[in-house]
């Protein structure tokens, strides 16, 4: 399919004012529902919390049971790489004042003074689930790992993903209680474990961003933009890799490709020839630390894709 300078130009373009907008709107809701639980926000207002991103939020307090929590929108709204079909607003729900930690190698807990707690992030979910149904009743949906609120005609629909703070020490060698990468864990109601770094990622995308002469965020939205257009023309491939997995694909090319040329339809067939002929196996997630590819199926499926969006994208000279 070909593609014009002007349509590259219009995928390309960041979030509206309206977006963000309902980005803050999105977290003034929960906050309030949280609010309404018991918690307090000292009259804070919803603050950009990493600068030159969009990663609004703010902190909560509850008094009867000394939690700190952190509303902190993540995903493509806060890393300003969203497209119009991207819909959802996603807000992890961070409980800061239970933590859990990787230590390095002979180091333990007693290391940095931290004691064991009472507090659970299962019952927190249970409780994030009852302060959000007391806002919004049947709207709110408990899922596997998030707890969803079903938008209507003045709200958007909002993913919270109630998480518990993950401090990796592993790379400390100095005992500092301050010291640690942040992340956050989340335990599905299925089972198991899931750490990831939603604000490592947005630092990461807007270092390469400034690194590439603004050009990164550019092509993330060009190509999930081309994604969509696939599935609508029965590209299977597109329906097995996700936005994230594109972002942090993008995120690994080296910053000389983004910078061969300045037209947008060149930048961005660079950037795919460069992912089909090169060793992508490597490759990390955008925040630098997880695999892109775990295991050789994902690998496979990101291959065939590269491959369809290769051939799929052609341009006017």
């Amino acid at each position: 399919m070909k593609f014009t300078e002007q349509d590259l130009e219009n995928y390309a373009q960041p979030l509206s004012d309206t977006e963000i907008e309902k980005c803050k709107n999105a977290i003034r809701m929960v906050r309030d529902a949280m609010k309404d639980s018991g918690f307090l926000d000292n009259s804070n207002d919803i603050e950009n919390l990493i600068e030159g991103t969009y990663a609004f939020g703010t902190i909560l307090r509850n008094k009867s049971n000394n939690r700190k929590v952190k509303l902190f929108l993540q995903g493509s709204f806060a890393n300003n790489t969203n497209v119009r079909q991207e819909s959802d607003v996603d807000i992890a729900i961070i409980l800061e004042s239970t933590f859990t930690s990787k230590y390095r190698l002979g180091a333990t807990s007693s290391n940095y003074g931290h004691t064991d707690s009472t507090d659970s992030l299962y019952t927190f979910k249970d409780d994030v689930q009852k302060a959000l149904q007391y806002k919004f009743g049947n709207d709110v949906k408990r899922k596997d790992k998030s707890i969803k609120i079903n938008g209507n005609t003045y709200r958007v629909d909002t993913d919270t993903v109630p998480s518990m703070r993950y401090r990796d020490y592993s790379n400390d060698y100095s005992d500092l209680d301050g010291n640690y990468v942040e992340g956050i864990v989340i335990y599905p109601d299925s089972g198991g474990t899931i750490v990831n770094y939603p604000e490592l990622h947005i630092k990461n995308g807007r270092t390469k961003n400034n690194s590439t002469n603004y050009k990164f965020k550019k092509m993330v939205r060009i190509m999930k933009k081309i994604r969509y257009i696939m599935q609508d023309n029965g590209y299977y491939s597109s329906n097995k890799v996700s936005s994230f997995g594109l972002e942090s694909l993008l995120w690994n090319i080296p910053d000389s490709i983004f910078a061969k040329y300045t037209s947008y339809r060149f930048v961005f067939d660079e950037l795919i020839k460069y992912a089909e002929k090169e060793n992508i196996s490597n490759f990390k997630e955008a925040n630098g630390i997880k695999d892109l590819f775990p295991d050789q199926q994902t690998l496979n499926d990101y291959k065939e894709f590269i491959s369809d969006i290769n051939n799929f994208f052609e341009y006017d000279i």
